[in-house]
């Protein structure tokens, strides 16, 4: 029996290598990855691929943001509000003085306008959303203080 396995033990694992590669083909991302974000306003490795920039019409923002393990936004609030879509992975919501909430594929969170939160991924799961920020015309993000480790790992 040890035989058996020692030999075929190196095909299952490249069965099973492979099986998996195959499906993450199979299941690529909807939209692009984007690019970095690099404007100081998160925590960690996070990239954002906009998909619709406001306009006087539609009166909103919409973006495919990737957050990577641990990465999080700061604190902030939006005067016309925000949805959040997740589409993959397993993040984090909190709003300000309430418990954080895990959020997971297929979860839609509407962020009251000004209400202040954050948004990320868990400290081992990556995250993507889809972020929109409606009722634009009533101001931009407010961008506040950077959500401490202690807070961002707080969650039970």
């Amino acid at each position: 029996m040890k035989l058996i396995f020692k030999c075929l033990g190196p095909l299952l694992f490249l069965a099973i290598t492979a099986n998996g590669q195959k499906n993450k083909s199979e299941n690529p991302p909807v939209f692009p990855l984007g690019n970095k974000v690099t404007n100081g306003n998160f925590t960690g490795n996070v990239w954002l691929q906009m998909l619709v920039l406001n306009d006087t019409i539609y009166n909103s923002n919409i973006g495919s943001v990737t957050f990577a393990p641990g990465a999080r936004s700061k604190w902030h609030f939006h005067p016309g509000g925000q949805l959040l879509l997740v589409t993959e992975g397993k993040g984090l919501y909190q709003e300000k003085g309430k418990p954080i909430k895990l959020i997971k594929k297929g979860d839609v969170i509407k962020c009251p306008p000004n209400v202040v939160h954050w948004h990320g991924a868990t400290p081992t799961d990556d995250m993507t959303h889809i972020a929109i920020g409606t009722n634009s015309q009533k101001g931009n993000v407010v961008w506040m203080d950077y959500v401490s480790d202690f807070e961002h790992k707080s969650f039970k």
